[in-house]
């Protein structure tokens, strides 16, 4: 029957404009994550997906974008082989560059500093694949929530210093062959905090959190220098985006950093 029906996506367009990137977004499916410790965790993703398209094709063929994600799912490589996901972008839907990025919520077991309790924390994270030919590239993403203390408010007034919670976004890029691990980078954004978060704090956990931070307060810059010098000393890594936000407690903005650098 198909045969018989009319395929307005192959017709050509005459308007000389070639498109960057067309696909489909906000497409929720679940992805196997691998974690440090050998086990896997299922996690709820949302995906986006896309491919160049050239100037005289009309249009691409959204429903293949469903159908290689379905095939990699079913196989349970969703998630694992990007860059096979973006190969078959790039076959089945006749394209010179695909693009794919799922974001997830990925949940790590923490332990309370002095009381031991113990909950999982969630972190919103992020696996980024881009081809264009040949040349390909991976990028990991994570968003760590932190405390920050002010080292002005801490000079300057007799009785403690105002704190904020604040998210550090790490997005970095590195070759196919080596591998960072989610939960290093998030112990690498949550070290250069004030003081990490925790789920659960009993009263000798708030002691601590609440004395850690004062002994080591920090701007949005310290911050994020901090981060900046831990993603250098990493070989592995080719470049990075870091970005630290503050949402102030005795101001109605945020204080803001960001930095971007290509390391080799």
């Amino acid at each position: 029957m198909s045969k018989f029906l009319k395929d307005i996506q192959n017709q050509q367009d005459k308007r000389g404009i070639a498109i960057q990137k067309v696909g489909i977004k906000d497409v929720e499916i679940p992805l196997t994550i691998q974690r440090k410790n050998d086990s896997n965790q299922t996690v709820y993703a949302k995906a986006r997906m896309s491919v160049s398209l050239p100037q005289t094709f009309k249009g691409t063929h959204m429903s293949r974008f469903m159908e290689v994600i379905e095939e990699w799912r079913s196989k349970n490589l969703l998630g694992i082989d990007i860059k096979g996901i973006l190969k078959d972008f790039q076959q089945k839907l006749n394209a010179q560059s695909a693009h794919v990025r799922f974001t997830f919520k990925y949940f790590v077991k923490k332990e309370a500093p002095i009381s031991k309790s113990q909950s999982v924390m969630g972190y919103e994270c992020s696996f980024e694949g881009n081809i264009n030919r040949e040349n390909y590239e991976f990028l990991l993403g994570v968003k760590v929530p932190v405390t920050t203390l002010c080292p002005c408010s801490k000079e300057i007034s007799n009785y403690s210093a105002h704190n904020q919670r604040a998210i550090i976004k790490i997005v970095v890029s590195y070759d196919e062959k080596e591998h960072i691990w989610l939960e290093d980078l998030i112990s690498l954004a949550e070290s250069c905090g004030s003081c990490e978060l925790y789920p659960i704090l009993k009263r000798e956990d708030e002691k601590f959190v609440t004395e850690k931070a004062y002994d080591n307060p920090k701007f949005v810059e310290d911050v994020i220098r901090d981060v900046i010098l831990e993603l250098k000393a990493n070989k592995v890594i080719n470049r990075f985006e870091v970005e630290c936000e503050a949402f102030e407690s005795i101001h109605n903005h945020s204080a803001w950093a960001y930095q971007k650098e290509v390391l080799r």
